[in-house]
């Protein structure tokens, strides 16, 4: 056999193999499985956050006082308003002792949305 033609194999071997994980990383949409598994508990703590916010959108307006309590919500700095929402007890789901800050921030949102 040829040295010079195996080494020439070889080479393009290996540039193949660069090239295509430069393309498949890059613009193909490869992960490592690290970043798979992050992405995959960020988008299920983003659709249990998703499902839990309209039930405290629920909460809040099933409360005698939220007229009130929503000017207060609006009268209060956007970035403070996920901790109102979390004093008042919407946030907090059946069985939880505590609300969570990202339902309380989502449900501030929605609930600043909504016309007094």
């Amino acid at each position: 056999m040829d040295r010079e033609k195996i080494k020439t194999v070889i080479g393009g071997a290996a540039a193949g193999a660069v090239l295509a994980a430069v393309v498949g990383f890059g613009w193909g949409g490869w992960v490592t499985g690290s970043k798979a598994e992050t992405m995959a508990a960020d988008g299920a703590v983003e659709a249990v956050v998703a499902r839990l916010a309209p039930i405290c959108v629920s909460q809040y307006g099933s409360d005698p006082e939220k007229m009130r309590k929503h000017e207060a919500l609006m009268a209060i700095k956007s970035w403070n308003r996920a901790e109102y929402v979390a004093e008042q007890g919407w946030a907090t789901m059946v069985g939880e002792e505590n609300a969570d800050s990202r339902v309380s921030r989502r449900c501030a949102e929605m609930i600043s949305e909504l016309k007094s």
